[in-house]
């Protein structure tokens, strides 16, 4: 894909255009030669064989490319890094029986070389692309003398093998063009790797220059361990064979009229599978390799464990540490991770194994591989040698075979939410225990009483203490409705008025819809957030009742924590943990601010929404609905970590349900789905749609509400949407971000996810699930409908002819009663 500029990474493509036309001629040609100006042809039409220049460049190259796509492709270059530089040139195959390719003063440019001579050669172009020498004579269908599929420039066609001839010693390996002008062998690559004289395990991996960028996994009998996007599909069937002659992976399309090929591009080092798409005239990405941040090699650094559900993504796997504490706070992962204590590898029985379950496997390059020995021969292997830090089976196919074993530290490990493989870590005695006891907690028999007793005079202080606090806060409730016990610390007044220096305008935070936000500090230095609700802000006692109650039963690192409550008379306060760093809003919508949060982080931060809100709709003991998702509403700690906080407008289900309807629609203009602002109907998919609005916002720095585009007055949904049908959806990007977008793939990854989750229809919008594995490069991503709100006149026409009994909309981003529905 190296010779294509890209106007839309994901869904357009811009081709070089060819400055010759041919004539054609059979796909079978004996001794004569093919000049400029005549081709050769595969028999059924697919392909074709020629010269050509390359957009821009005076050079002239022998190439195949696609017959019928009018979009121009090369698919294989015969004199890469030797261009022809004069008008001409000419393919014969000389006296020997080889392929001649020579420029126009009969010197020659490029050659085959094979080890036996053809009586009668013949040179042949396949139905799929690989041209062919072989001799007339040798009836055999495969039998070649040289084949282009031996050498492949950036691309892997159908039927072709990518890796190793172990009895020539002869690997083939793809490597990208330079530019897209230039065909030249680039320094990203792509390829399968051994060592066969150390039985090491192969592995398809990518390098830039001579460094690791990518790599797959160990294949495991059914598909490679860190490659989940193969498995069965219905473009392509494919292969990974391991013998002792061949270690190769192939695929082949299973409908011949599909045209598909795996490309290398090293502009934007990515390696794509595109499907031609004759409707729509463009490549059609399938997928896409790196997925995500957790495919980049080595990320981080030795027993590391990438996983794409956690903030931040690279943990220590149990019972080791990182190796420095300081670095890995600052999100410098390379020193990697060691032991919580040291190996006894000579004392066995100090020694054992934890088994580690949906990872991707280590780097393969210090292993060994017996595929003949099962799961026990494979734990005793590795037992018996200190070197030995990991094994498991080469093959989980049935009840698993083969063993392979690591030495020496553990590289490019990541999680998998349901993928992945099985794998045993060697550690200490004392380390197991701890791992066991993670998982049962084992009380011994005479402990029980003393548990019990203990236990019961707890509960009878937690009882009276809680009569004691009922009593006290029922003497200053003024409202039946503050009866309810809302089960959390209870602050008196003074120690808020004194740890907030009395509300001074020097400790206010902010303020929202509901009342301005208080920075305080108690008598122990730690930090709070005090929200006090205002008499006039329309959070009543039932939303104050409401968000305590909400909160307190929520436990998730990317929610709020909510630390008490206070009721005195009219004031209504709730005590927060302090995020520093205030709310999304503040870096995003400003420029400066806005340079502080680079792409990585703000990948980061949209990750952590995404498990947040996943958490509220399926894995909470109350399934809620948040109703006000927005940027204000986005608190970060002292890491950025995002916490989802201002629950004064959720609403809980039970059981199943996902849905209800209200009279009183309540939000914030311009994050509202349409089907909750006009018939009062929300649901999951109301979040989703804030969800998506916010994610435009994270990438675009701009403010949904309040955006036009002037031409044609397109808000910032529409802009977004328009943009990517034009292939141009990278424009939307903040300038701020565009240095730090080194994997734009994974920028317009989020931009499709965001207008996937802003469509018209709630049941098109995917669910918060799906979404996470979106955003994690686990599931192919499905061209997003047009979304609601496309139009600026859209969008207000639709608010104000959907009601009559329109009451407010906000002036500024806080949460307010829109209308009453009817």
């Amino acid at each position: 894909m190296g010779w294509f500029s890209f106007m839309f990474l994901s869904v357009i493509l811009r081709p070089f255009h060819f400055r010759a036309t041919f004539a054609l001629v059979d796909s079978i040609r004996p001794l004569e030669s093919i000049s400029d100006g005549r081709t050769l042809v595969s028999s059924d039409g697919t392909f074709q064989l020629g010269f050509f220049t390359p957009s821009s460049s005076k050079n002239r190259y022998l190439g195949i490319w696609y017959k019928n796509i009018r979009v121009q492709t090369v698919v294989w270059v015969a004199n890469r890094c030797n261009p022809i530089n004069d008008s001409s040139g000419t393919l014969t195959i000389n006296d020997r029986g080889n392929l001649v390719l020579l420029s126009q003063k009969k010197t020659v440019v490029w050659s085959t070389s094979t080890l036996i001579q053809a009586q009668k050669p013949l040179v042949q172009l396949l139905d799929n692309g690989n041209l062919v020498l072989r001799d007339e004579k040798d009836k055999s269908s495969e039998n070649y003398l040289w084949q282009s599929f031996d050498y492949p420039s950036d691309s892997f066609l159908s039927g072709m093998k990518i890796g190793w001839d172990l009895r020539r010693n002869f690997t083939r390996r793809l490597s990208a063009w330079k530019s897209f002008d230039d065909p030249c062998n680039g320094d990203f690559t792509y390829g399968v790797e051994l060592d066969a004289r150390l039985h090491t395990y192969p592995e398809i991996v990518m390098r830039i220059g001579s460094v690791k960028f990518y790599r797959a996994g160990a294949w495991n009998g059914i598909t490679f361990s860190g490659a989940p996007e193969l498995r069965p599909n219905p473009v392509y069937d494919y292969r990974f064979v391991y013998s002792d002659d061949e270690v190769y992976y192939t695929y082949n399309l299973k409908n011949k009229s599909l045209i598909s090929r795996i490309v290398l591009n090293q502009t934007t080092r990515l390696r794509q599978r595109l499907v031609w798409m004759e409707t729509e005239r463009i490549w059609r990405p399938y997928n896409t390799l790196p997925r995500d941040q957790c495919d980049s090699y080595g990320l981080c650094g030795a027993n590391g464990n990438c996983m794409m559900t956690e903030t931040p993504v690279c943990q220590c796997l149990k019972g080791f540490k990182p190796k420095s504490q300081e670095k890995w706070n600052s999100m410098d992962w390379s020193d990697g991770c060691v032991r919580n204590s040291p190996l006894s590898c000579h004392d066995k029985e100090k020694d054992g194994f934890v088994k580690f379950s949906n990872l991707k496997l280590p780097d393969a390059e210090h292993s060994w591989v017996n595929k003949s020995m099962n799961l026990e021969e494979c734990r005793a292997k590795c037992s018996n040698n200190c070197s030995c830090m990991a094994y498991t089976n080469s093959d989980i196919r049935g009840k698993g075979s083969g063993c392979i074993i690591w030495f020496g530290d553990l590289l490019d490990i990541r999680h998998f939410h349901s993928t992945g493989q099985d794998i045993y870590v060697r550690m200490l005695a004392s380390e197991i225990e701890k791992a066991r006891d993670d998982r049962k907690l084992k009380i011994p028999a005479i402990v029980i009483p003393v548990v019990v007793g203990a236990g019961m005079i707890l509960v009878g202080l937690y009882v009276c203490r809680r009569r004691y606090l009922h009593e006290t806060i029922e003497k200053k409730r003024k409202s039946e409705s503050q009866e309810e016990d809302l089960d959390l610390p209870f602050f008196d007044l003074p120690t808020i008025s004194t740890a907030t220096n009395s509300f001074s305008e020097n400790n206010k935070l902010g303020e929202g819809g509901f009342g301005p936000v208080y920075r305080g500090t108690l008598e122990r230095e730690q930090e709070i957030a005090v929200k006090r609700l205002s008499k006039y802000s329309g959070q009543g006692v039932n939303e104050f009742k409401n968000e305590v109650k909400f909160i307190a039963k929520l436990q998730h690192r990317n929610l709020v924590k909510l630390l008490g409550y206070c009721i005195d008379g009219e004031e209504k306060l709730l005590i927060y943990e302090y995020m520093p760093n205030k709310s999304l809003d503040s870096f995003i919508f400003d420029q400066k601010q806005g340079k502080l949060l680079q792409w990585p982080k703000r990948f980061q931060i949209l990750w952590g929404i995404a498990r947040g809100l996943l958490y509220l709709h399926h894995d909470s003991r109350l399934r809620i609905i948040h109703r006000d998702l927005k940027a204000s509403n986005i608190l970060l700690d002292r890491e950025m970590n995002p916490k989802i906080s201002d629950f004064g407008l959720a609403r809980s289900f039970g059981g199943d349900q996902i849905e209800g309807s209200t009279n009183r629609v309540v939000g914030t203009y311009g994050y509202m789905a349409p089907e909750y602002a006009f018939e009062g109907l929300f649901s999951i998919k109301s979040d989703v749609f804030s969800f998506g609005v916010l994610a435009l916002e994270i990438i675009s720095g701009k403010k949904s509400r309040g955006f036009t585009y002037e031409k044609p007055g397109l808000t910032l949904i529409g802009h977004a949407w328009k943009l990517m049908k034009d292939g141009k959806a990278a424009e939307i990007i903040d300038m701020c971000l565009r240095d730090s977008c080194d994997n734009i793939e994974e920028v317009l990854r989020c931009i499709n996810v965001g207008l996937l989750c802003v469509q018209q229809s709630p049941d098109d919008r995917p669910n918060m699930s799906t979404v996470v594995l979106m955003l994690s490069g686990e599931r192919v991503l499905p061209q997003p409908k047009p979304p609601a709100y496309f139009t600026e006149t859209d969008t207000k026409e639709g608010y104000y002819s959907s009601s009559s009994q329109l009451l407010s909309s906000s002036t500024c981003d806080t949460s307010k009663s829109v209308f009453e529905a009817q």
